[in-house]
């Protein structure tokens, strides 16, 4: 490919495809109507799963902040040492 092919081919990708090989593009008529038009709700299971996300995050956040507490860890460590002795 010369100079001014592989010039000309970056302003027109069709110039880059081989002569056999057609554009493989469906036709208007088969492609159903939802991929034509967007649908006025796309985007919202994405929306629910950021806010479900975030709300995760907030009670991780808070469970952090209460598992810190000397009074929780000596309840814990309570919890712990009693189902661990025998007897």
């Amino acid at each position: 490919m010369s100079i001014s092919q592989n010039v000309r081919s970056r302003r027109d990708p069709d110039l880059r495809r081989p002569a056999r090989w057609p554009a493989l593009r469906p036709a208007a008529s088969t492609r159903s109507a939802s991929a034509r038009s967007a649908s006025p709700e796309a985007g919202a299971a994405t929306a629910e799963y950021i806010v479900a996300t975030m709300a995760a995050v907030g009670f991780a956040g808070l469970l952090i902040v209460i598992l810190r507490g000397d009074e929780v860890r000596g309840i814990l460590t309570e919890l712990v040492r009693s189902a661990l002795t025998v007897g």
